[in-house]
């Protein structure tokens, strides 16, 4: 199953040869976002969240009476751009296919763990090693 065209964040480097951060990340939705114009949008591009942007969120009276809109809101905050869109918001991302937001879900913890819930292990019975995934948190919880 193909999940994406953009390499997988956490086995890229944090910088470049240069040694400077790498703080936007491109992306690929499975199906894409339509708009109200019937025009789908599928590449875009997430920024690192701050804390801010895990903060802030919270506040929000809909997060408040609802816990899963947290990703919803946290979402809206983090990407930076998604097709020809002028502007991203909790709006368009309320909007989206599930499975698209899914994967931005998926995205968002590989893109802020910087590969830090990934581990190496090795099979008891053929001893090849190999990485697993640790994570599982819910999205804009460490």
């Amino acid at each position: 199953m193909r999940r994406t065209t953009a390499a997988r964040p956490g086995a890229l480097p944090a910088g470049s040869a240069s040694g400077a951060l790498r703080t936007e990340f491109p992306f690929e939705l499975p199906r894409g976002y339509v708009d109200e114009n019937g025009t789908v949008h599928k590449h875009g591009t997430m920024r690192l969240a701050t804390a801010r942007d895990e903060l802030v969120p919270l506040r929000d009276v809909r997060v408040q009476e609802n816990p899963a809109y947290l990703s919803v809101v946290l979402l809206g905050r983090v990407i930076t751009r998604l097709g020809t869109l002028t502007m991203v918001h909790d709006g368009v991302v309320e909007n989206m296919f599930a499975s698209d937001l899914a994967f931005l879900q998926d995205f968002y913890r590989q893109v802020n763990a910087e590969g830090h819930t990934r581990a190496g292990v090795t099979c008891p019975h053929c001893e090849q090693p190999f990485e697993v995934e640790l994570g599982g948190s819910r999205l804009g919880e460490s």
